[in-house]
């Protein structure tokens, strides 16, 4: 592209670098060149350049002011407190939220040098690593327990208004400072509004606050443009041969550990590896095979001290995951937490012993196996459907000449073919389907996560997860196409597809799984004697069943957190997606109140309406014109497993690729768009 960049790329040209170059002079200023956000400053300022030298400005990213009020390297200002504490310089030392005794990593000393303060007040959701260091723990409200103000991404203010009064007492933010600042007492509310007062005062100052509130922001408050230059920009070079190198990154559920006492999101399964309840290092199977490990296998991770500092290690579960570079190693935050509570403690290894520094990106490791092993709770191999056409992919050129090609070799029964009585299933009325294109699935869980907040859908621990015993209604299953060192990746949402012609419902004794007239296929709760025929008949595997009394129905405040609309199953009974059942019945009585039909899209299930990449379309397919009959028309529309004639209301559209023809040949395209 022309940049002037000193030190340049150690391994030469490669086929995807050129490829990549290409791609972006011909998608010119319609082109954008992201930085991950632990990157350095060098290579954010890179992508700043190439977006300026593709015209990129002003068209896909345009640069802001920083939406910090005082923007610092984090990483600098720790290093900075830490250095004030070992000189004796803190009297009294005030931490309003996090966790540092946890987060901050090992190798910058935190917890010896917060004991030099003379005061520790820690202000925190709960009693954690940190509070039990402190002389004062203050319970800290919720986000959604407290008045505040924040500002969106772009600087855009919004007034945080609570949803409920502080359960437990808990102060705000605003509130403890406000007792270090001479006026105990004062309430977030107040605090709040008397400075939007200060800054917006005046005669009609009541009809700006009460619109700010109902508005949901603040106009004119986004932060102005920003022009940006870069100074030179220097590289050091990299090696083309090192040994094994550690990285470490926030977990995907849990973060830095702040949400790992939340048990839906230590037993949503992680994107990729679909891991759940602990942490584990990635490794690529070829060098779990030169160590001599396999999944499971405990090792001690080493990170050499430098001059007179110790080594930092850790013993921790190996994974073998495809795609991983040989010589990287990755393991996540979150984890190791001691007071967390009864959820989290104990659970996998706390990666910030392993940590140096706060900017460490990549270091060198050391690796000795143990000679133990563990059980890691995965559930991609639980309701497997393997050995069958699941997933179809093809690329854009295929799909040109060959629109059709996901039909091929696969036998869709006739519907006239069936041991069931057509004029069953011959309705009026709505007549309820999901479409899904795997196009947009990026197998982020947020459908998942969404099912299990609507549908009060319990936890179950580790120990049932390893039995297979998950309750999770919507799965994300994940498939690997091509070499162990690049395969692609490729996620398929699974939950039950409401089949026409439902396997589960002919063999249930006491006919609690029963077909509606809307193309539902409904469970009856307490008809369900526990059989589990429904289940073992079912082809999807997407039937859950209560084992034991997973749910807790004594605290108070879980009540709370379930949906009332939403029945709680006990044990022994069986449960599956309803298609948000009690979001149609919903929809149904507004719309017979109001005296019309129900319209397209104002029905949204839970998944459909977190998915990103609106992947996810529910609707009446008996309309025609519904967005969902749309997408159930296109030629890349499939059912899953549908050759067992068991005509599913969910379908998938095959996934179209468009690969650079120089990194691509034609015979794999060819080769690509027929598999599964």
């Amino acid at each position: 592209l022309g940049i002037p960049v000193e030190g340049g790329n150690a391994f030469g040209s490669d086929d995807f670098v050129d490829a990549l170059v290409e791609d972006l002079r011909d998608a010119g200023s319609s082109a954008l060149v992201i930085a991950g956000a632990n990157q350095s400053q060098v290579v954010h300022a890179l992508a700043h350049e190439i977006n300026a030298r593709l015209g990129s400005l002003g068209t896909t990213v345009r640069m802001i002011e920083s939406v910090e009020p005082e923007p610092m390297i984090q990483a600098d200002s720790i290093r900075d407190l830490i250095d004030d504490l070992e000189a004796n310089d803190v009297d009294s030392l005030l931490m309003l939220g996090g966790n540092p005794v946890h987060t901050v990593p090992a190798g910058l000393r935190f917890v010896e040098a917060m004991q030099k303060a003379t005061m520790r007040v820690h202000l925190s959701d709960r009693f954690d690593e940190t509070s039990r260091l402190c002389h004062w723990h203050i319970p800290r409200a919720h986000d959604l327990e407290a008045w505040s103000d924040a500002r969106a991404f772009d600087g855009t203010v919004t007034i945080v208004q609570p949803l409920i009064e502080p359960l437990y007492g808990g102060r705000s933010v605003h509130e403890v400072m406000s007792v270090y600042l001479g006026v105990p007492g004062a309430k977030s509310y107040g605090i709040v509004k008397d400075y939007w007062k200060n800054e917006r005062g005046g005669p009609a100052f009541e009809t700006f606050w009460q619109t700010a509130l109902h508005d949901g922001y603040i106009p004119d408050t986004a932060s102005p443009d920003a022009r940006v230059r870069t100074q030179s920009l220097t590289f050091d070079a990299p090696s083309k041969h090192f040994g094994l190198r550690l990285t470490v990154r926030p977990d995907p559920n849990v973060w830095d550990g702040r949400y790992a006492n939340n048990g839906w999101l230590q037993e949503l399964p992680k994107p990729i590896s679909l891991l759940t309840w602990e942490n584990v290092v990635w490794m690529s199977p070829k060098t779990a095979k030169d160590l001599g490990v396999r999944s499971g296998d405990i090792v001690r991770l080493t990170v050499a001290g430098e001059g007179n500092e110790p080594d930092l290690s850790a013993e921790i579960p190996v994974w073998e995951q495809p795609g991983q570079h040989p010589q990287q190693l990755t393991v996540h935050l979150g984890y190791g937490r001691t007071h967390a509570g009864a959820v989290a403690n104990g659970m996998g290894v706390s990666a910030s012993a392993l940590l140096r520094t706060s900017s460490d990106v990549s270091r060198p490791v050391s690796v000795v196996k143990t000679g133990v092993a563990t059980d890691l709770a995965t559930v991609q191999d639980h309701s497997s459907m393997e050995g069958r056409d699941l997933v179809r992919v093809g690329d854009l050129e295929a799909y040109r000449s060959d629109p059709g090609f996901a039909q091929h070799g696969h036998h869709v029964p006739p519907a006239e073919l069936t041991m069931y009585d057509p004029a069953e299933h011959q309705k009026d009325g709505y007549q309820w389907g999901m479409a899904v294109d795997l196009n947009g699935c990026i197998g982020c869980n947020a459908c998942t996560i969404a099912c299990q907040s609507e549908n009060n859908i319990p936890i179950v621990g580790k120990d049932q997860v390893l039995n297979g015993r998950e309750m999770h209604w919507l799965r994300i299953d994940r498939y690997y196409k091509g070499s162990v060192e690049e395969p692609e990746i490729h996620h398929q949402p699974v939950a039950c597809v409401h089949c026409e012609e439902a396997p589960c419902e002919v063999v249930c004794p006491v006919n609690a799984t029963v077909h509606g007239d809307e193309g539902l296929n409904e469970m009856v709760y307490n008809r369900c004697v526990g059989t589990r025929y429904c289940s073992n008949n079912c082809p999807y595997k997407v039937r859950r069943f209560n084992f034991l009394q997973y749910v807790d129905e004594e605290t108070e405040s879980y009540k709370l957190m379930r949906n009332p609309d939403v029945t709680v199953r006990a044990r022994g009974v069986m449960e599956k997606c309803t298609y948000c059942v009690q979001r149609i019945n919903l929809t149904r009585i507004t719309s017979k109140l109001e005296d019309r039909s129900i319209r397209d899209g104002e029905i949204v299930t839970a998944c459909e309406q977190v998915c990103p990449t609106d992947a996810i379309v529910f609707g009446d397919v008996s309309d025609p014109n519904s967005r969902v009959s749309k997408m159930k028309a296109s030629q890349r529309n499939y059912g899953l497993l549908e050759s067992l004639g068991t005509r599913p209301r969910t379908t998938y559209l095959a996934k179209l690729k468009n690969p650079n023809p120089m990194l691509v040949s034609r015979e794999n395209r060819a080769d690509e768009s027929h598999h599964g």
